[in-house]
């Protein structure tokens, strides 16, 4: 393959061709990208050529950008990286910070500048980053200057991070914004091609220690031109909002990437918390949502206390959407919420439903560019209506950096295996049943934690829960539910009794659980996943 790198670090750590997923970009005409591509070219640069600089690419609550105002900003950081930070084609750039303009326009500048975008959430530590700037040899880091702590105690130790530049303090002479204002608005992208890496995605740890997946300039136009235009289906009058974190791949495809491609408007917010989004969407009048099934199930419960309606389309990823959370959601708002799966290894979702296709508690089917199929331990598909191993390809696919034992796990026979169990019905609907690390055998039965969790959801004294196959010298594991209980209601054994009732009431009495325990809090990631390997290892 061609590049138009000149420090060679990453693609000399692509896993070997022979193990990557097949991956087939002829499938749509969508996807007929040429040879040499730059993705801020296509989704920053295109737009402002096309005669739409005046709209507002980004809102925030002190105020917008418009499409020229991004790429006039973006332009002179990427000169003050190429000319004064000495970023080459193929440099990592960490950057770290929330979501807000200048880590967006930071974004771009890296891509402009050929470099590789390596976003983090921003409540990592020191410890965190080490680890990152050491696996992917990062020399330098851009964050919002409150986040300066952590990053700079990390350049201390660091074998490799060299120079941390801040930004967003006021009259901060030697800041970002103050290097780029001496620089003209003007910047010729380098010429990358469509499979240089773009990006470094570390995935969010519910397994573990985080993994480097890798993703070309192509791919970031692929997840664009998939999900968005076949089943989210937006308007470039939308006002796109959410909570997920641009370090979240989630939250960079559905804030960032996805309104930018068709000339909309992304609203970035520092706080998003559940009654913060409630707020600003009736605030900013926005359109669409995208957030987790925690933050829906949360809202619905203050979503009477706001005007929502110019909300139109509400999107779920991050973990599986409870039934209960759905219903209550449409009850309260009159909105249908498009489940689906996407994974850091695939950049974004490639299974949902738009709304007109719904089918309660299924995440959906294959997008269009994807195939999906329910697969058993050696790679063959499994009759409709068995559990399996969820199999997926398509544009985008897993390559992990450096690591050929897991991207031999994680891709077989030319398949990406996400680690998900799942049902696909005769109709093409798959139906989510657990992480495959999550499904509890006990006493021979196959359990589904998070089938036990979604009927212990529907009770109104529980919050939240985590069910998990704890050991157990008689049963081999026992089914063992973590609940954080709603206010009025205390934990007893009265209440134990209570919960373990409702469940043999709803489902079959093999699957309740004869543990229950409760706590204050659910082990969650920054992005709100569960965490339940956290809850075997801490209880075990």
């Amino acid at each position: 393959m061609s590049t138009g790198h000149v420090d060679t670090f990453a693609r000399d750590r692509l896993p070997p061709r022979e193990l990557w997923p097949v991956m087939d970009y002829a499938v749509l005409p969508d996807l007929a990208y040429p040879s040499r591509l730059n993705c801020a070219t296509e989704l920053l640069d295109r737009r402002v050529e096309a005669g739409e600089g005046d709209r507002v690419a980004i809102r925030y609550p002190d105020g917008e950008w418009t499409y020229r105002q991004l790429l006039e900003i973006a332009n002179r950081i990427a000169r003050v990286l190429t000319e004064d930070l000495g970023v080459v084609p193929g440099s990592r750039v960490l950057l770290r910070g929330p979501n807000h303009p200048m880590m967006a326009a930071c974004w771009f500048a890296v891509l402009k500048a050929g470099g590789i975008n390596v976003v983090t959430m921003p409540l990592l530590r020191e410890r965190e980053l080490g680890v990152l700037c050491d696996r992917a040899r990062i020399a330098l880091a851009i964050t919002d200057h409150r986040l300066t702590d952590e990053i700079a105690n990390t350049a201390g130790s660091s074998d490799f991070l060299k120079r941390v530049v801040t930004f967003g303090e006021p009259g901060d002479k030697d800041g970002l914004e103050a290097m780029a204002a001496r620089k003209p608005a003007s910047f010729e992208n380098v010429d990358t091609t469509a499979d240089d890496v773009a990006l470094l995605a570390f995935t969010s740890g519910t397994t573990g220690s985080p993994k480097a997946t890798m993703h070309f300039h192509r791919d970031v136009l692929a997840i664009c031109d998939c999900y968005p235009k076949y089943v989210l289906r937006p308007s470039r009058d939308d006002v796109f909002c959410g909570s997920p974190p641009l370090g979240f791949t989630f939250g960079l495809g559905g804030l960032l990437l996805f309104p930018l491609r068709i000339g909309a408007t992304a609203l970035l917010l520092e706080d998003a918390s559940p009654p913060k989004l409630l707020e600003n969407i009736e605030r900013f009048g926005a359109t669409v949502c995208f957030t987790a099934p925690t933050a829906y199930r949360i809202m619905t419960g203050h979503a009477d206390k706001y005007d929502l309606r110019t909300l139109r389309k509400c999107v779920s990823a991050g973990e599986t959407l409870p039934p209960p959370t759905y219903e209550a959601w449409e009850a309260r708002t009159g909105l249908r919420i498009m489940d689906g799966i996407g994974a850091t290894e695939l950049l974004h979702i490639f299974i949902s439903a738009p709304e007109d296709d719904i089918r309660v508690g299924s995440t959906g089917r294959a997008i269009a560019g994807y195939q999906a199929r329910v697969v058993d331990a050696k790679g063959r598909e499994v009759p409709r209506g068995t559990v399996g191993r969820l199999a997926v390809r398509g544009p985008t696919g897993c390559r992990y950096m450096d690591d050929e034992e897991r991207q031999r796990a994680y891709v077989q026979h030319g398949w990406n295996l996400t680690g998900d169990a799942y049902i696909q019905d005769e109709e093409g609907y798959f139906w989510y049943q657990a992480r495959t690390d999550d499904m509890i055998i006990s006493a021979g039965y196959n359990i589904a934690g998070p089938e036990v969790e979604n009927v212990l959801l529907e009770h109104p004294a529980v919050h939240e829960c985590g069910v998990v196959g704890l050991p157990d010298d008689e049963r081999g594991n026992v089914v063992t539910a973590f609940v954080v209980l709603k206010q009025g209601h205390a934990a007893s054994d009265a209440m134990v009794q209570v919960l373990q009732d409702f469940v043999k009431a709803s489902i079959a009495p093999y699957k309740y659980p004869r543990r229950i325990e409760f706590v204050e809090h659910l082990p969650r990631t920054q992005t709100g996943k569960l965490q339940r390997f956290r809850l075997r290892e801490e209880h075990a």
